[in-house]
């Protein structure tokens, strides 16, 4: 994006969350005032509190992003991104970029440089496995290494370091949290809460150790014991980014020194946020940072009462599966504890001179809200084990206003009743949109909607799920127009709904309900689908592609291996994995090579990339197995050939379980079967073991494997034709409601109308892996976005009659 130097106005260096907090402030005081944003990364401002989301998940930074690009350019906010600052000139009121870019000139500036990871002098703390956890990168890189590493180390038992822990776990390697204290997050917990919390995390945790040294296997402790790790990750805290402040002549301490109003000690030059020192401290939580900067922001707009007092810190722990939220101090000279240790739930509130200073939630986090109110006010406790009883009972009625909701964007509850009250909001979806509650970690987003429910008496309009914002329609308006019409393409829809434009988000969604609700028999524009679609193949970072090829039930044969093994020989592929669906995934093929791989393989695609049925995981059962109950691989066997092909709202993994023992985890599966002995199997669905846990629900049990095929088949094309798009069935599930989904799967009428729609859609299926011999279009595995010609695309779908 051009600068104009000319246009002073307020200039933000930093493009964290500090950074855009003080652009949404300004912009909220003044419309007109330019402000500039310039960030070093070459990215827009993401949430770097949920790191450790793309850590487990593998996504892009992206997923995290604050504001669209939208926002900013509506918002009159210039953004110069993967820029550096090489210099302030507080005298001339200027900062000049790094590499010849131009000199700016600034009417106020504000410092939000963030911190940098701080990083001991270990010795061996330089080597190419040693990482930090900071940044994006830095997850790519850890999640590279725990693939192939033996065992990692995490030096660092807080937050951060424990987050980081679970996302190298999550991706299946064994893993152990070095730390130097007595106890995991001393500064939040006390040492009943802290072990409490190292049994209920339930992994390795070295406790009182110093790292003497890193050594490419192993760590070595001060007092000589040794720790293998062929995988290190330091997370022990931060250090304030000072660099800029510093030569400009700005007072530094740990952190840039700000007075009450954020003011450095140059003129009109502020710092917010994990850079900035105030009362000598510095804040590397986000309540804190949004305070700073909502204060900086009315300081330099003109508003000189403006004044931040501090803040008293408060957290939640983002690991999944875990709840613990802490604010104040975990000590006081008094205290109530209420514990039990078997079901991991510890809750405490501590009071120092009679006054409410902290308080520890670890697996029930009722009441959080209330006692955080308490600490925050400082409020006199008569009876601490009463009052920590009763938060117990407090609902959104019992909230001041002033109390934080969403501790990712600094919401409270009165900014909530007031989009409703004042604003005019009358859904939940509209509140999250009007104040952003709810739209980080989405922790909140169950309290916003009461709250929303308590501003409108009690009633709550139905709001609608658009299929995408660009349309302003939903899934059932769609799949009507799609009906009266006999619209066949994404195109003929985009044509009849005449909102004048496409995104990319509603296309692959349209794509699926063009096919879904013609019974498959549609038009195929494969320009609408995810480019994994579009050549069959899961493209990895390098731009190379991973080829699973399908073998039912986990089942295969040494012919099948030995072309595998001739192939991934043959084209220098350089890694074959089993993947965690018991499958052989061949990693790094050429996109230009893929029909070729395909032939040679002479399997069918195991759509390891696709919104579509994926593997069905099975273990030996009772061929094999001494616990065996039943046939869970000729079972597994049996539904992946029935399912194969289909294409569904999101994936569908599924496994089958020979005995309760879950060998191949069919209670964590989307759906999952799990023989119960005398031949019955119990039919389970909604379950997950992503970033998110759920164990399976389950949906019925019934006497025969063929009736356990019946019935996962039903529930199958039930999901397939009410599912939103994207919308995972430990979503799914719960949304629609357990009862409903069993009404409509063991209904007689209902069941077999699904079953004959499922019989259809089946028909329609092919291997997708045989346009390796008819390519869609001439470039579709050279250069697949570009499609030769505009001819409309022919009909695809069912034989007549639906035989196949």
């Amino acid at each position: 994006m051009s600068l104009n130097p000319s246009d002073a106005g307020v200039v933000v260096i930093g493009g964290g969350i500090a950074g855009l907090a003080v652009c949404e402030a300004v912009r909220e005081r003044d419309a007109l005032v330019p402000v500039t944003l310039i960030c070093a990364e070459p990215r827009l401002p993401y949430d770097r509190v949920r790191l450790s989301e793309i850590l487990v998940s593998g996504a892009s930074a992206e997923t995290l992003q604050l504001r669209p690009a939208e926002w900013f350019e509506d918002q009159h906010v210039t953004v110069v991104t993967d820029a550096w600052v090489a210099q302030v000139d507080a005298r001339a009121r200027t900062i000049a970029l790094a590499d010849g870019g131009p000199t700016i000139t600034y009417t106020s500036l504000v410092l939000a440089t963030g911190s940098n990871a701080l990083l001991p002098p270990i010795p061996g703390i330089d080597q190419p496995h040693v990482h930090a956890f900071r940044g994006p990168e830095d997850c790519d890189r850890i999640r590279e290494a725990a693939v192939s590493a033996r065992r990692a180390a995490v030096i660092g038992g807080g937050l951060l370091g424990l987050e980081a822990a679970r996302g190298i776990a999550s991706q299946g390697c064994a893993v152990t949290v070095v730390h130097l204290m007595d106890r995991l997050m001393e500064r939040q917990l006390d040492a009943g809460s802290a072990g409490l919390l190292q049994d209920t995390l339930a992994m390795d945790v070295e406790l009182n150790r110093q790292t003497a040294e890193i050594a490419p296997d192993h760590l070595r402790f001060a007092d000589g014991d040794e720790l293998e790790a062929d995988l290190v990750v330091v997370s022990i805290g931060i250090a304030p980014e000072t660099t800029l402040a510093r030569a400009a002549g700005a007072t530094v301490n740990r952190g840039v020194v700000v007075d009450d109003a954020l003011r450095t000690s140059l003129p009109d030059v502020y710092a917010v946020g994990e850079c900035a020192e105030h009362r000598g401290r510095v804040h590397g939580l986000v309540a804190p940072i949004l305070e700073q900067a909502r204060v900086a922001a009315a300081a330099l707009t003109g508003d000189g009462a403006a004044a931040y007092a501090g803040t008293i810190p408060s957290t939640k722990l983002k690991v999944a599966g875990v709840d613990l939220f802490t604010v104040g101090d975990a000590e006081g000279d008094g205290q109530a504890v209420a514990m039990d240790a078997a079901d991991g739930v510890y809750r405490k509130l501590a009071t120092r001179d009679g006054a409410a200073c902290g308080a520890i939630l670890l697996g029930d986090l009722r009441g959080a809200e209330a006692l955080s109110t308490l600490v925050r006010r400082g409020e006199r406790v008569a009876d601490a084990l009463a009052a920590l009883a009763a938060s117990l009972e407090a609902g959104p009625a019992e909230m001041a206003d002033e109390v934080q909701v969403c501790n990712c964007n600094g919401v409270c509850k009165g900014d909530i009743m007031a989009a409703v009250t004042e604003r005019g909001a009358t859904t939940p979806r509209e509140v999250m949109a009007m104040t952003r509650a709810g739209t980080g970690c989405g922790s909140c987003k169950a309290l916003v909607v009461d709250i929303v429910a308590l501003a409108a008496g009690g009633e709550v309009a139905d709001e609608p799920h658009y299929l995408c914002p660009c349309k302003q329609q939903t899934r059932e308006d769609l799949a009507a127009l799609i009906r009266a019409d006999g619209l066949e393409s994404v195109s003929d829809v985009s044509r009849a709904c005449g909102t004048g434009r496409e995104c990319g988000a509603c296309k692959p969604a349209l794509a699926y309900l063009v096919s879904e609700i013609n019974a498959n028999r549609h038009r195929e524009e494969r320009d609408a689908r995810f480019i994994n679609d579009r050549v069959h193949g899961n493209i990895q970072k390098d731009g190379t592609f991973s080829v699973v090829p399908r073998m039912h039930g986990g089942v295969t044969t040494p012919a099948e291996l030995r072309r595998i093994a001739d192939v991934a020989e043959k084209y220098d592929i350089p890694l074959v994995k089993v993947t965690g669906g018991q499958r052989l995934d061949l990693l790094g093929v050429r996109k230009q090579d893929l029909p070729k791989v395909w032939e040679e393989l002479g399997m069918p695609s195991g759509h390891a990339y696709a919104k579509a049925v994926r593997t069905v995981k099975t273990c030996v059962g009772s061929d094999f197995c001494r616990f065996g109950l039943a046939d869970s691989m000729g079972l597994g066997v049996e539904i992946e050939r029935e399912w194969e092909g289909l294409h569904t709202p999101a994936k569908v993994k599924s496994g089958v379980s020979g005995c309760a023992r879950n060998c191949a985890e069919a209670t964590i599966k989307d759906i999952g079967l799990v023989a119960v002995g005398d031949d019955q199997w119990q039919v389970r669905v909604g379950g997950a073991a992503g970033g998110s846990v759920r164990e399976a629900d389950v949906l019925c049990t019934v006497d025969s494997r063929a009736e356990a095929l019946r019935v996962s088949t039903t529930f199958l094309q039930y999901y397939r034709e009410n599912a939103d798009f994207k919308e995972r069935t430990y979503d799914f599930v719960p949304r629609v409601g357990l009862d409903a989904i069993r009404a409509a799967v063991t209904d007689p009428a209902t069941g077999a109308a699904l079953r004959e729609r499922f019989r259809l859609a089946k028909a329609a299926a092919t291997d997708p892996w045989l346009e390796r011999r008819e390519p869609y279009h001439p470039h579709q595995f050279t250069n697949p976005d570009d499609e030769d010609g505009a001819a409309r695309p022919a009909l695809v779908g069912p034989p007549t009659g639906g035989a196949r």
